[in-house]
């Protein structure tokens, strides 16, 4: 079985810096991290490979040269091969022009090397939490999707998924190949060895360019975004405010009113 997991290098800081002329994230010299949930998708497909014999996985992220980083970390906890994608015509990029920059890479993964039986993405990232370009991919690639997974598992040709809803879980079934998205499950993602980290440096990482993917030009990076950011700002911190503290909840209710009666609220 072929695992394919996306995994995405995330700011790790709460001072996001923003370019003033393009609206879009400034990510040199900022810390970065793997994004959370791509890293709960690769120990839900890493506990797959466990039970299930020659099962393979392969790391695929789009972004600057720096997030192979992010790629030897998950080679280290689980994955068997990475590829980056990274090129100056792919910066700006929205959702749609991610998702199909990342369509494209897997589907030159897949001349490679055969098709992918799964593929694996985080619920969202945790910079942009649009939680769009996994099913994105799904949609681009004409494969099943299920999004909010918790756990999953292989049997006679399907994945079963168990998913969070708004009322709990449910177990879903979808045919191979297949598309999940992954939420934070119950289990934390497993640590590294010694070894498997000195083998995850030691990795070479081939990098793909707009040059070797099968793309249309103007459908990627800001050119290909149909998505603009208009204005970004840090909203006012909010002042003041009033507690009330009564001796039940009939008084507070009529303190409530006063207060708002006062204010001219109601």
């Amino acid at each position: 079985m072929r695992i394919l997991v996306c995994v995405k290098q995330v700011p790790d800081t709460t001072e996001i810096k923003i370019d003033p002329v393009t609206n879009t994230l400034i990510r040199a010299g900022v810390p970065s991290i793997v994004n959370p949930f791509d890293a709960y998708a690769l120990e839900v497909a890493a506990r797959i490979k466990d039970h299930t014999p020659d099962t393979s996985i392969t790391l695929l992220s789009m972004g600057p040269e720096q997030a192979k980083n992010a790629l030897k970390e998950c080679l280290a906890v689980g994955g068997d091969k990475a590829y980056l994608v990274s090129d100056r015509a792919f910066g700006g990029a929205d959702t749609l022009a991610t998702s199909y920059t990342l369509t494209n890479a897997i589907r030159k993964l897949e001349e490679m090397d055969g098709a992918f039986d799964l593929i694996f993405c985080g619920k969202q990232a945790i910079d942009g939490d649009t939680a769009q370009v996994g099913p994105e991919i799904a949609e681009h690639l004409d494969i099943p999707q299920v999004t909010y997974a918790v756990e999953a598992e292989v049997k006679d040709g399907e994945i079963f998924v168990k998913r969070e809803t708004g009322d709990g879980f449910e177990i879903v079934a979808a045919k191979l190949p297949c598309l999940v998205t992954v939420t934070k499950p119950a289990f934390d993602p497993r640590f590294p060895s010694i070894k498997s980290k000195m083998a995850a440096n030691r990795a070479q990482i081939p990098t793909l360019t707009a040059e070797d993917l099968p793309i249309d030009r103007e459908r990627i990076g800001l050119k290909g975004s149909p998505t603009k950011v208009k204005k970004s700002f840090t909203p006012p911190r909010k002042q003041g405010g009033v507690l009330i503290q009564e001796a039940d909840g009939e008084a507070a209710a009529l303190k409530l009113f006063a207060v708002m009666s006062e204010a001219n609220f109601i």
